[in-house]
């Protein structure tokens, strides 16, 4: 049965954090990036399930503009969280000093001694790939497996875009499993940056410029 789309992009609060971290870690803990940073098949799901809970709990739902899709499985059904995006809105810095220097003892435990160091390098990596020209970012976009193929991931792309587009701004992304590049080049982003840094997982940093 097709899913009913309740609210294709709505803004994010702290109550949907749960919700948000249910969502990213079923869609993304078996890409390269998570199968590198926590090798572990037992635990990766809980461990990637908390890597969104610092990511958004702390940063990109209250100082970012995530936003969430809401759908319901028949029509009279109650409507849930389904698809999440991490935005970051121009100016504004979700992974801030401050918010970094609270998280650090919980990131620190969970990635473990030996990925902190490669880590680290990667994040630094992604920072110095960033414009300096303002611009949206988008940190990560997710959407649970069994609501897949619904449109809700490029519902939650499109409207972001569209903000972007309101606002002159270009978009920044990256995108670290390879066979999503081609869906973002679909919607006018080009590689300008390509990294190699986790054991042959690469990361490709993705621009769309201003319209």
């Amino acid at each position: 049965m097709t899913p009913i789309l309740t609210k294709a992009d709505r803004p994010a609060a702290l109550d949907d954090v749960p919700s948000i971290v249910r969502v990213m870690g079923g869609a993304l803990y078996d890409t390269p990036f998570f199968r590198w940073l926590f090798p572990d098949d037992a635990t990766r799901v809980a461990r990637t399930r908390r890597f969104f809970a610092l990511t958004a709990g702390f940063g990109y739902v209250p100082f970012g503009d995530t936003r969430v899709a809401e759908a319901a499985e028949e029509p009279d059904g109650p409507p849930s969280v389904r698809g999440a995006a991490l935005w970051a809105a121009a100016g504004h810095t979700p992974e801030s000093r401050l918010v970094s220097l609270r998280t650090w003892p919980h990131w620190a435990e969970l990635i473990g001694r030996d990925r902190r160091g490669a880590f680290l390098r990667v994040f630094a990596e992604w920072k110095m790939a960033e414009p300096q020209e303002p611009h949206l970012y988008l940190a990560a976009l997710g959407v649970d497996p069994a609501f897949s193929g619904n449109g809700i991931a490029k519902g939650l792309l499109t409207a972001g875009l569209e903000r972007a587009d309101a606002e002159g701004l270009p978009v920044f992304t990256q995108v670290l499993d390879p066979k999503s590049v081609g869906l973002y080049e679909a919607f006018g982003f080009r590689v300008v940056r390509e990294s190699a840094s986790m054991d042959g997982v690469t990361s490709h940093s993705l621009l769309r410029d201003r319209r």
